[in-house]
């Protein structure tokens, strides 16, 4: 073999090499260690048990979700997206009342008063990205909604007004400033706890989610209280090293079903509509009335409920939260 032909076959192999090398080798499907703040089969976190499921579905041999559990079992429901920043996990679905102490603006998911699609359009999500990003939490999407938070009471305790004065009420950080300026004396306890203590008469009533409502609370409770205010809100949170790791592939199979769920979700939407039809209904079928304050009192109940929500959160917040009060509400 001559000079020429070894150089021209030498050149051959080095461009097939080449081209070989440049040739993208498909992407190795990547897996995802998620985590949620319920127990796994609890009502709250079938939400996103399914939204996993749905994930897993569509992102086959490109991302997956193991699910390892949901607090308790895997400690404390207020630690796992703190964990989870730190990279104990890659993903989380959780209400925002158990990340308030790594993000002390998430209050503002439940204050809000725009849909999200209003809220990704003004930018208040992206805000409120910037700050969950220097926590290392990426913030995906509310992929549940329990509707708004009413106030449920016990026989002998109906209100005619927005007036909680001589009611003793079971309460969370989500309306204890707002029964308190009403009125009511209040006290914190665990979910469990409720139960005996409107049976034994201990409380006169509780703060709940008309559709995340206990079923075996429905013979202590005689009356829900309308107008309902903010809400009950459960959200997907990432890693945000692990999230941006991510192929843009991966990262669109993850968004495009939790925004599609969030759509759904909307209080707005046919579908919450459809599911707060049939809880009425099932409140009808258990005995448990409607209450529904009418003009200055229903307007002073949902003013006050906003009133005190946000001058506590601007007062915990007073960098941010201005803004925030600005880009999530409807207030001039």
């Amino acid at each position: 073999m001559n000079t020429k032909k070894m150089f021209l076959k030498g050149l051959a192999a080095l461009v097939a090499t080449s081209a070989f090398l440049a040739t993208p080798l498909a992407a190795e499907e990547v897996t995802l260690r998620g985590v949620s703040c319920f127990p796994i089969g609890a009502p709250p976190g079938v939400p996103f048990e399914r939204l996993v499921t749905e994930i897993n579905e569509k992102g086959k041999g490109v991302v997956q979700i193991n699910l390892l559990g949901g607090a308790p079992a895997i400690g404390s429901p207020f630690q796992v997206v703190e964990r989870m920043a730190q990279g104990a996990y890659d993903i989380a679905g959780c209400p925002e009342a158990f990340f308030g102490n790594i993000i002390p603006e998430a209050p503002a998911l439940r204050l809000q008063e725009k849909t999200f699609a209003e809220l990704r359009e003004n930018g208040g999500i992206d805000y409120f990205q910037e700050i969950a990003n220097k926590k290392n939490v990426q913030f995906i999407g509310r992929h549940h909604d329990d509707g708004a938070f009413n106030l449920f009471l016990a026989e002998g305790k109906a209100i005619d007004k927005a007036d909680l004065t001589g009611l003793n009420l079971r309460v969370s950080p989500v309306y204890t400033a707002f029964f308190k300026e009403l009125g009511a004396s209040v006290q914190r306890s665990s979910m469990p706890e409720v139960y005996t203590l409107m049976e034994s008469g201990a409380v006169d009533g509780y703060g709940w989610s008309v559709r995340g409502i206990s079923p075996s609370w429905y013979p202590v409770t005689k009356y829900r209280v309308e107008p309902g205010v903010y809400r009950a809100s459960i959200h997907t949170v990432a890693n945000m090293t692990k999230w941006n790791a991510l192929s843009d592939e991966a990262r669109g199979v993850i968004n495009d079903v939790i925004i599609g769920s969030e759509t759904k979700m909307e209080g707005t939407s046919d579908h919450a509509k459809q599911l707060d039809a049939e809880m009425l209904k099932v409140f009808e079928e258990n005995g448990i009335e409607t209450i529904t304050l009418q003009g200055e009192e229903a307007e002073k109940w949902v003013r006050m409920a906003g009133e005190t929500a946000w001058a506590e959160f601007i007062e915990q917040n007073p960098e941010t939260g201005p803004k925030l009060k600005e880009l999530f509400t409807n207030a001039e």
